[in-house]
């Protein structure tokens, strides 16, 4: 990095009409260690290159010019890998190059639709691939279309949301940031068609929870205009889905996919790492979890046990499917983990408690330096959080990006039983966990049109 603080902010400052102009006009996001670099804040581009004193800016700066000079579109660029290369241009040659984006439909708009739309239409942010193309919801209210806006801009836990949202009621639409995503009323999915409002091969996120199984959610993918179906919820008979973990899984026959759930997605990468290192014996994980919708503000009638109690006044005793969840990413784990769970009353943010037999002894010292690596890493960067502070609160990771945070001063050994205390933001963390998977689906989707019709010109 530059010798002076007001050096590095110019510089800074220098790159973000490059970050937006490669994102808004090429759709390339761009990424240093796994971190998405954000064409929206100063601030975040210094806390970014902070974490690599290594780098030359200015040789920053005159990559990202090459890479806005090239033809690469609709993709991933990482940033240390092209400082790294002498020859820029043939590492953007080998890149995908443009072709048409993926339609995405959200299938429902509750607390993860939302947040998957924001996640997605960031100012400054780019999901190469793929673009919001509809909203399917249940008509609420005469003025459905206008809740629907007020809901995605303000929001109580994470904010007013920095973008322009419009309500376009001769068309019915939300106009998000100069983009338009189609309402669509519908109270069952096989009432719509998607074609008639101009969708195909799109990519459809499921956040209703009504339906996880194959048989349930194969009706979205029997309807026109649909070519893959992701459930933001633990999924039977389809594959589950960590990315970072286990997304090389996923193959073009995998029409379905789970996303698995916030814990899950929490969880499971420090698992890995840890299993890789150390192998488990066995665990139990208990999960402090933030009350969700699904529970009742005041007593009431319930199908579940004891979720029928008031969410702002217990801890709630329910249980969990995520420590069973694990294995389906991490198969060595298979019924090794037991787990549960208590509701308790914060809005948002919960944390997972780790009690673990490892195979081998090991210290309190040796697991946070593992886990400092891996949070470091480009593969898990986006995964695993690593945090040292000393006031630490729940509410200090509200809009973590990160799956899961480990709370390294809170690290727990005594020979091989090691406990961990790994937060997360079991909504935005979560979603940003999902919106990786869809990226991933999306590019896969475009690269299939692109052989296809290549195939189709060389016949």
């Amino acid at each position: 990095m530059t010798s002076t603080w007001l050096q590095a902010l110019s510089q800074a400052e220098s790159m973000i009409p490059l970050l937006g102009k490669l994102g808004r006009e090429k759709a390339v996001k761009v990424q240093l260690a796994g971190n998405t670099l954000m064409a929206d804040s100063v601030t975040g581009l210094m806390a970014a290159f902070d974490q690599h004193p290594e780098l030359d800016l200015v040789q920053v700066y005159q990559v990202l010019e090459q890479v806005l000079a090239s033809n690469t579109a609709h993709t991933v660029v990482e940033l240390e890998s092209l400082i790294a290369e002498a020859d820029v241009e043939s590492v953007l040659a080998a890149q995908p190059n443009d072709g048409t984006e993926t339609p995405v439909v959200l299938y429902g708009f509750g607390r993860i639709g939302r947040l998957l739309a924001r996640r997605m239409c960031t100012l400054g942010h780019t999901t190469p691939g793929m673009a919001l193309a509809a909203i399917v919801v249940r008509k609420a209210c005469d003025d459905d279309l206008s809740k629907r806006a007020s809901l995605l801009k303000y929001d109580s836990v994470h904010g007013i949301y920095d973008g322009l949202v419009k309500v376009d009621e001769e068309n019915q639409a939300l106009i998000i940031n100069g983009s338009p995503v189609k309402v669509i009323y519908a109270s069952d999915p096989a009432e719509v068609d998607y074609q008639a409002h101009g969708i195909n091969n799109a990519l459809l996120v499921d956040n209703t929870g009504r339906w996880r199984d194959h048989d349930g959610l194969s009706v979205h993918l029997n309807r026109p205009g649909i070519e893959r179906v992701v459930l933001t919820a633990p999924g039977k008979e389809m594959k589950n889905i960590v990315f970072g973990v286990n997304d090389s899984d996923v193959t073009d026959a995998d029409r379905i996919v789970s996303a698995a759930s916030c814990t899950t997605n929490a969880i499971t990468p420090i698992l890995s790492v840890l299993e890789k290192t150390y192998g488990i014996e066995s665990g139990h994980v208990e999960t402090v979890h933030a009350y969700t919708n699904d529970q009742n503000l005041i007593d009431n009638i319930h199908k579940g046990d004891r979720r029928g109690r008031a969410a702002g006044m217990n801890m709630v005793m329910t249980e969990t499917g995520a420590a069973k969840a694990v294995s389906k990413a991490i198969p060595s784990l298979e019924g090794k983990l037991s787990g549960s769970a208590i509701r308790v009353p914060v809005i948002n943010v919960s944390i997972a408690v780790l009690s673990l037999n490892l195979k081998s002894a090991t210290s309190v010292e040796a697991i946070n330096q593992l886990l400092k690596a891996a949070s470091n890493s480009a593969e898990l960067t986006g995964q695993i959080g690593y945090s040292e502070e000393r006031d630490a609160v729940s509410s200090d990771f509200i809009g973590s990006q990160q799956a899961g945070i480990l709370d390294s001063l809170s690290t727990k050994v005594r020979g091989n039983q090691a406990t961990l205390y790994v937060w997360y933001d079991n909504e935005y963390g979560y979603s940003c966990q999902v919106v990786r998977l869809m990226e991933k689906l999306a590019q896969a989707n475009f690269t299939k049109a692109e052989l296809l019709e290549d195939k189709a010109k060389a016949a």
